[in-house]
């Protein structure tokens, strides 16, 4: 009887058979996640394209603190918009809600003499109130979410206006300025390099890379496929290297702004919702596949409701941190905020049809836009041309999109 022919293992395997299965498994598993890496890989690259093109200005840490504080309304709105794209939706009037917003928080604050804490609260709620107004008609009434949407980016433009009369409305208090111009108080000295920002950077590399190695090590434990060790770790360097350079840079000039602290904060909270809880799988199951999902028990409207909620508060926040960093609510503050949310969402990796993007995924897509505004201004393209690109890097990011699911 002839013996049974059995595959080789990796332990009988020759050193270069071995190194060679190694090298397909990681070809195999850099292929299939090009768009992760990818995007994580072209941030890299354009920062430092204009930062030779800047000749060192573009992280000067002056330059890099304004970077921050120019993007940290788009990268709080593309949490939010993130998953009601994952769930299917869309949300146009983010831009509009949150100028309305600041101009709510002028009149309260400037008009009517409230505080800084309670008027920013009141805010909070009235963006979760229209996020929750529209995500009724969407999820409950049917409609389209791009109609509602629509609706109310036309709504909300005319409130504001109506608000501030047409006129633009400030100062806001010292307090109140704090949200986005303030920096975090130092607890030793304050001599540059400003060493809580050193350790608070620290802080935040090492909790980053011991919930990785732990996320790995369950994921192994339980069978899930996992990146090869090579990726994880040049990835982990990568991540530990980025989070101390911009801790040197920032402890250089004032030390961390209190924005970026909250954005950091909210970036690492979303991220855990979307990617770690019963919540967060049950918004890319809908998306993914709402019929499907209704049918397993998911309560589907419900999902999108709250999907639309939370975009209305972080649109109510974004625009509060807008509002303070100018000092002053206008008419046209959040004029095109929704295109840029939106082509950071889908620069980031998220797909048009749903059920497909991660929350970092956006952040990273949000600065890849952010770095492409500030190089470019630094180097005097004009806005025109500046538009252009950002349309065609919009257009090359979805058309990748297309591609893949096609392969």
């Amino acid at each position: 009887m002839s013996e049974p022919i059995v595959a080789p293992s990796s332990a009988s395997m020759s050193p270069r058979g071995a190194a060679s299965a190694e090298a397909a498994g990681l070809g195999h598993f850099l292929k299939r996640h090009l768009r992760d890496y990818g995007m994580l890989l072209s941030l890299v690259a354009i920062m430092a394209l204009f930062e030779v093109l800047t000749d060192g200005t573009l992280l000067e840490p002056l330059n890099l603190t304004n970077l921050v504080l120019q993007n940290s309304y788009i990268v709080i709105m593309a949490l939010g918009m993130l998953l009601v794209i994952v769930a299917g939706h869309i949300d146009l009037s983010v831009g509009s809600v949150s100028g309305f917003i600041g101009a709510l928080a002028a009149v309260l604050m400037v008009q009517q003499g409230w505080g800084a804490l309670p008027a920013a609260l009141v805010c909070l709620v009235a963006g979760a109130a229209i996020g929750a107004a529209q995500g009724w008609f969407i999820a409950y009434l049917g409609i389209p979410s791009f109609i509602v949407t629509l609706a109310g980016m036309l709504v909300f433009k005319g409130l504001a206006l109506a608000l501030l009369q047409g006129q633009s409305l400030g100062p806001f208090p010292e307090s109140f300025q704090a949200l986005s111009a303030g920096f975090l108080p130092e607890l030793v000295g304050q001599d540059d390099p400003r060493p809580t920002t050193l350790v608070l950077g620290a802080l935040l590399a090492a909790v980053s890379l011991v919930v990785s190695w732990r996320h790995r090590a369950a994921a192994r434990q339980h069978g899930m496929e996992t990146e090869p060790g090579v990726v994880f770790w040049a990835r982990q360097a990568v991540l530990v290297g980025a989070i101390g350079a911009m801790s040197w840079l920032m402890s250089s000039y004032k030390g961390l702004p209190t924005v970026m602290a909250v954005m950091v904060g909210l970036t690492l909270a979303y991220d855990f919702i979307a990617g770690r809880t019963t919540l967060g799988r049950r918004v890319y199951a809908v998306g993914g596949n709402e019929k499907a999902a209704r049918l397993s028990g998911v309560r589907t409207q419900r999902i999108a409701f709250l999907t639309f909620v939370n975009m209305g508060a972080l649109a109510a926040l974004a625009g509060l941190v807008f509002a303070a960093r100018l000092n002053t609510a206008t008419p046209k503050a959040g004029l095109g905020f929704e295109l840029d949310v939106i082509a950071a969402c889908f620069v980031g990796g998220a797909s048009a049809s749903g059920g497909v993007g991660k929350i970092m995924g956006a952040v990273v897509g949000a600065f890849v836009m952010g770095v492409m505004n500030n190089g470019m201004s630094i180097l005097g393209v004009g806005i025109d041309y500046q538009q252009v690109i950002k349309g065609l890097v919009l257009l090359a990011a979805v058309w990748v999109d297309v591609v893949n699911k096609r392969k």
